[in-house]
């Protein structure tokens, strides 16, 4: 009969972190408590990406719901390391004990970076099969990240300053109140994380009521099925100011926001995922009204800007002269996500389905903070 007590995956790579046309190296493991016959012991590589999002439609007894779906597959391949795939016939007993099982597979050049959203996904996983006769197959599961680099000096607008302006009026009973005009400026467009974004921003309240002051940075993720797309707005960090009396004028600056591990902005070739990031000055009227929000784009990357290494490396000469040349550019670190774990199970995975099933991707991150 055999008894599985454990089936394992390990990388030989530890972080679990992968670039485009890097070798994804380990052994998959299998502890037996008594011998086991099987078919084989298989791999199965996979990298693919997949949108899903229901709807309701309709009402009342004609109330229905819309499932809009796409997928991509980057790879999928399979690799016997033991048994009927590498020695041919039916079947193999496997002794008690622990046993381990090498393996290798080169990822494929342009794949897009890991991503888990709330309507999607980029994922990438090595699935672990023993191939049981006459008996339900035992699996195990690893998720690994990957990163496709975004070089910031690869792209003209990332060292480029913005200002961005907009304004409102108020209406309260037919009276028009005068207008809140806000402004937000950044002298530059291009990041990576662990670096901080600088603003500066103004406020003209020109209402009769009180106004709050914040300024956000916000994710947007826009998923694509095949005949619709849907936004996913999400807070990263939100900083607050000081509030602004009727007929004040407010100008907002020395704050700043540390930019946590992210995915790279655009999840570059992937076609039904697109991420993008946004500063955003929000203008919050006490009482009913919408408030005034002015977005900027910013533009989270994977290498940073040399004029932002330069700069980084005249901050550390004036605080450390004694500071060695090779310190002066931190090489980036890899940190999980800020947007936290992900059950990755899918249709089919249950009782006999063990290993990784909680994920949450890696990026870089650059210790800049300090």
């Amino acid at each position: 009969m055999g008894k599985l007590r454990g089936f394992q995956i390990g990388l030989d790579n530890l972080q679990g972190l992968f670039w485009a046309g890097q070798t994804v190296s380990g052994r998959a493991v299998v502890d037996l408590e008594s011998e086991m016959k099987m078919r084989e012991i298989r791999l199965t590589f996979e990298g693919k990406a997949n949108v899903r999002w229901s709807e309701s439609r309709g009402s009342g007894k004609n109330r229905h719901t819309v499932t809009y779906r796409a997928s991509e597959c980057y790879f999928n391949t399979e690799l016997a390391v033991f048994g009927k795939g590498l020695s041919g016939g039916d079947e193999y007993t496997l002794p008690p004990g622990q046993h381990a099982f090498p393996f290798s597979f080169v990822l494929p050049p342009n794949l897009p970076s890991s991503f888990e959203g709330n309507h999607g996904y980029v994922r990438y996983i090595v699935k672990g099969t023993i191939d049981r006769p006459w008996r339900f197959d035992d699996h195990t599961v690893l998720a690994f990240s990957v990163l496709s680099p975004l070089d910031l000096n690869q792209l003209p607008l990332a060292s480029q300053g913005a200002e961005a302006t907009d304004s409102k009026n108020l209406c309260c009973l037919c009276c028009k109140s005068g207008p809140i005009v806000g402004t937000i400026k950044v002298h530059r467009l291009g990041y990576v994380p662990g670096e901080s974004v600088y603003f500066e921003a103004s406020a003209q309240n020109m209402t009769g009521r009180e106004c709050g002051m914040s300024a956000n940075l916000e994710m947007v993720t826009v998923f694509h099925a095949r005949s619709k797309s849907r936004s996913s707005v999400q807070t990263i960090n939100s900083i607050q100011h000081q509030n602004l009396n009727p007929g004040d004028t407010n100008v907002w600056s020395g704050d700043r926001i540390i930019l946590p591990p992210l995915p790279p902005s655009y999840l570059t070739h992937c076609n039904i995922i697109d991420i993008r990031y946004y500063l955003k000055l929000i203008i919050d009227p006490s009482g009913p009204a919408f408030d005034l929000v002015v977005p900027i784009e910013i533009i989270i990357g994977t290498v940073p800007l040399h004029s932002a290494v330069q700069q980084y490396h005249q901050t550390l000469s004036s605080v450390r002269p004694s500071a060695p040349p090779e310190i002066a550019m931190p090489a980036p670190s890899y940190n999980e996500s800020i947007l936290g774990p992900t059950n990755i199970t899918e249709e089919g995975d249950g009782e006999h389905t063990q290993g990784q099933l909680n994920f949450t991707p890696t990026y870089t991150y650059y210790n800049w903070s300090k």
